[in-house]
């Protein structure tokens, strides 16, 4: 019997990607429509009940008429979307956590909500790293005035250059598998790493205030909870040695912001990298962006090319899974992975 699938894809995670992802791994056994969505075009944002999600509800509903499985990175997965597609048995969102989706409604309504675990684990590494030297080694500010015309050699000052990598202490807040990646690549630096994680067991392991009180690179990879939310603030910026650098490239919530300007704009940091913030887009009027010494990206560290491919492929072998009735491998509401 052949497995109708919607392809509603964006401009990252494209729909040509997840259909010769499904191509693949199903051959023969989807009938396969698309949609395509706006993002990162159009900023996502909350929709109905669910959060990080392109504003497409009505797009979604019509093209969901008759199909079983949806694949999408961005789509609603909201109780007005559940309750208009009653054939709808499987959504499979392509990235790290289904935040798009109300899984307590999916549920009653006995859909199977999938996703795709360390898609963007390497890009996000990577990009920690880069962020971490950048604001370490003052690239964007020197390379804005060589652009400008502007040869500054006060930046050799002993009381500008940063601190290296090679023979200092980096704390890893968090120890997932970004958090892991990232410390094998410091330990190829030279780098003495520090881990502070109450899931996981590994040398190098403190609590937080011994981290913060020795590390003079902090870079922060937790997963946004009740418990992590504000973990990062005044007191624990303080206790950091003067001149160290922070980096957040995880979630908004685990930090304070107007700390981090205020420990900036003081000297106690020497630098901070931020790739995710309270609030994004980030309000003309934020304070971060007249804050000095401070390197920010727009939430991009995980976009990759082959995070796309990647967050292609695990989904659609979910999808493989539920056309041959095998248990799902990524399932959110686990009482819905097997058949």
């Amino acid at each position: 019997m052949t497995t109708r699938v919607l392809a509603a894809g964006d401009h990252f995670v494209q729909n040509r990607l997840l259909i010769d992802a499904l191509r693949r791994e199903v051959p023969g056994e989807v009938d396969i429509r698309e949609l395509t969505l706006p993002w990162p075009v159009e900023p996502f944002g909350r929709v109905g009940e669910v959060d990080e999600a392109s504003d497409v509800e009505d797009a979604l509903i019509e093209a969901l008429r008759g199909v079983e499985v949806c694949v999408t990175q961005m789509a609603p997965l909201t109780q007005r979307v559940l309750d208009a597609s009653p054939d709808l048995r499987l959504f499979c969102v392509s990235r790290g956590g289904p935040v798009n989706a109300n899984l307590e409604a999916a549920t009653r309504a006995g859909v199977a909500v999938t996703f795709a675990p360390g898609r963007n684990a390497v890009a996000t590494a990577e990009h920690t790293l880069a962020m971490l030297l950048a604001a370490t080694r003052r690239i964007p500010q020197t390379h804005a005035d060589l652009a400008g015309g502007v040869w500054r050699g006060d930046y050799y000052k002993y009381d500008n250059v940063g601190p290296e990598l090679d023979g200092n202490t980096v704390g890893l807040v968090g120890y997932g598998a970004i958090g892991r990646r990232v410390a094998r690549m410091l330990e190829g630096f030279g780098a003495e790493v520090l881990v502070h994680d109450p899931y996981v067991d590994v040398p190098g392991r403190v609590e937080l205030p011994e981290l913060l009180s020795r590390a003079h690179f902090v870079s922060l990879h937790a997963r946004a909870t009740p418990e992590t939310t504000g973990m990062i603030g005044t007191a624990e910026i303080a206790a950091m040695p003067r001149g160290s650098v922070l980096v957040n490239c995880a979630r908004g919530a685990l930090l304070d912001y107007d700390a981090v300007c205020d420990a900036l704009d003081s000297g106690h940091l020497f630098g901070a990298a931020m790739d995710v913030f309270p609030e994004e887009p980030i309000p003309a009027d934020s304070r971060l962006l007249r804050t000095p010494n401070l390197v920010m990206t727009p939430h991009l560290a995980g976009a990759s090319k082959q995070t796309a491919m990647k967050a292609a492929s695990i989904v659609a072998a979910d999808v493989a899974r539920y056309v041959r009735g095998e248990p799902l491998a990524h399932c959110a509401n686990p009482a819905l992975a097997s058949p």
